[in-house]
């Protein structure tokens, strides 16, 4: 340990190479652009609907947006597994330079594929087929550049070196939210919808050419061509990380004690805090993309801090601080975002009560991902999603007969949905008094207050970037040490598949169902903040495994665990 501690001090005091720049450089710019490819989709998903699913009706269109993207989400482990396994047996270079080729082509070709009106069903299945591709590529990527990162950095400076590659996403994200606007701002919004959405996709190809020029350049990592020269390389990588027990178990550690946390902490701070302000605070999407955008540029920072800092004190303490941050202010936080956001939309929510009044036996789960408008046909149902998809909370009250919607003093009974035989949706007679009720109960909430869009003249625009500051900084603290900690667990030889399932299981999962799950729980309960003890149980659960169960890492020497 003393050795160690001194080599730590040694390499603290040297200058960063030239070569070190270089692989840093590279590896964090080429991530950049394939996060930027990877959020396109999900920045763009209402477009993305409306040209690939537009034989659905609008809300299955974008429902099924909604799961094409996710499909990106799920299949990253399996990514991990093939590329993992590559990376472990013929490189790393070669391995990360296959997935940002991957990526890049697909994205490319999203942006010149025909929508459904033109070749109809092979339009979504090609667009799935592309972003399972997506998924499956970033599912290797991550692992390849930190590994690489981390296995050039000296000795005592892994957190501040692998720090760079986790600004990588948040990178990304403000990249690609650039584009968006710029582009969009730039035309006419007809236009926009009908083809302009397509030019951030095509500008990947530009971004995808120089991050393979970079890569090419770079040589392999020094840990893998010491094993490669003593014959140690891995035979079978996914045998002996998944099939032994003793690297089996921390793997298992690796995703309940770090990166689960990690991961809904992540999309929270980002994600989370994105679509709360657009639906919820009901803050108008250029307003709310530009406040995200700038308190990504104000914490990126603090990634390189808490990375140095981990190379200090150690990954654990940063990491679990960062979770139990999060899980005990979430539930102050987030109120305070929307009382700063949009203080007349509390304001009537405090003085105008909503109250369902139901009986229960009609109710179905209003968040289910895959439902559609005729899929609800009770007068529960209708009355609860009428609300659901204006985002107005709303109290549940038991009762008998058909269900009621009380705003205030006013009352409104939802009628029941009659599908229309032989044919799409409800019949005439049904569909009129469905659109009746959702009216009424639209203007009753709208006079109230309760659908007020968020007025810049009112919003403390200080405050609101503040909290989001706030929130991209816990971020930071789980997310800029966990690459160094994640190599570090595991030996030279697995260590690729070893760190790649269980980083990407995290965040794929666990942070990539984020969005759907939060809303699927906010609309079943009609409380617009009931979603979040999602993150704060998951960051709670990894505080207490990560704290008991997880070792420190910082002293390790990677060279000596081949």
């Amino acid at each position: 340990m003393a050795t160690a501690t001194a080599a730590a001090g040694k390499a603290s005091a040297q200058p960063m190479t030239k070569e070190e720049k270089k692989v840093i450089f590279a590896s964090s710019l080429g991530t950049v652009f394939e996060w930027y490819d990877f959020y396109l989709y999900g920045s763009l998903a209402a477009i993305i609907g409306a040209q690939f699913f537009s034989g659905l009706d609008p809300t299955s269109a974008y429902i099924f947006a909604l799961l094409a993207f996710a499909a990106g989400f799920l299949v990253r482990p399996f990514g991990a597994i093939v590329f993992g396994r590559l990376g472990d047996m013929i490189g790393r270079k070669y391995t990360f330079l296959v997935t940002i080729l991957i990526m890049g082509a697909s994205t490319f070709i999203v942006g010149l594929l025909p929508g459904y009106k033109a070749i109809g069903i092979a339009a979504p299945v090609i667009l799935i087929a592309l972003r399972l591709l997506q998924g499956l590529a970033l599912g290797g990527e991550y692992g390849g550049a930190a590994t690489y990162v981390a296995e050039h950095a000296p000795h005592g400076k892994r957190g501040a070196y692998t720090a760079w590659i986790q600004t990588t996403a948040t990178l990304g994200l403000f990249l690609s939210l650039l584009v968006i606007l710029g582009v969009r701002e730039g035309m006419d919004p007809k236009a926009w919808a009908e083809w302009g959405w397509r030019i951030p996709f095509l500008i990947s190809i530009l971004l995808l050419a120089i991050s393979v020029w970079i890569r090419l350049s770079l040589n392999e990592s020094p840990a893998f061509q010491k094993m490669k020269a003593e014959g140690k390389t891995s035979k079978a990588p996914l045998a002996e990380s998944f099939g032994q027990w003793k690297n089996l178990k921390i793997v298992i550690l690796a995703l309940l004690g770090l990166t689960a946390g990690q991961a809904v902490v992540w999309y929270t701070g980002q994600f989370y805090a994105l679509f709360f302000m657009t639906t919820i605070a009901k803050v108008d999407v250029t307003t709310a993309n530009l406040l995200i955008a700038a308190s990504l540029l104000i914490g990126t920072p603090f990634f390189i801090v808490f990375g140095a800092l981990s190379d200090r004190i150690g990954r654990k303490p940063i990491i679990m601080a960062g979770c139990l941050l999060a899980a005990v202010t979430y539930f102050y936080v987030f109120p305070m975002l929307l009382q700063y956001a949009n203080p007349a939309l509390v304001e009537a929510q405090q003085k105008t009560k909503v109250v369902v009044t139901a009986d229960p036996k009609e109710c179905s789960f209003q968040g289910s991902p895959i439902a559609r408008d005729i899929d609800f046909r009770t007068t529960c149902d209708i009355a609860k999603r009428s609300l659901a998809q204006a985002y107005i909370p709303y109290e549940n009250k038991a009762g008998s007969g058909p269900a009621t919607i009380s705003i205030g003093d006013k009352v409104f009974t939802a009628p029941v949905g009659v599908l229309n035989e032989g044919k799409h949706g409800f019949n005439a007679e049904s569909g009129k008094a469905i659109g009746d009720f959702r009216k009424q109960v639209s203007d009753a909430a709208k006079a109230a207050g309760l659908t007020a869009p968020a007025d810049k003249a009112k919003m403390n625009t200080g405050m609101v970037l503040a909290i989001l500051v706030y929130l991209v900084i816990l971020v930071t603290m789980v997310y800029g040490p966990i690459a160094a900690m994640l190599v570090e667990l595991f030996p030279t030889r697995i260590r690729y598949t070893s760190m790649s399932l269980p980083y990407h299981i995290g965040n794929g999962w666990f942070g990539g169902l984020l969005p759907t799950t939060t809303f699927a729980m906010v609309a079943a309960t009609g409380d617009i903040f009931y979603g979040l003890w999602y993150p704060v149980v998951v960051a709670a659960g990894t505080f207490i495994i990560g704290m008991l169960l997880v070792r420190e890492t910082k002293d390790v020497d990677i060279y000596a665990r081949d």
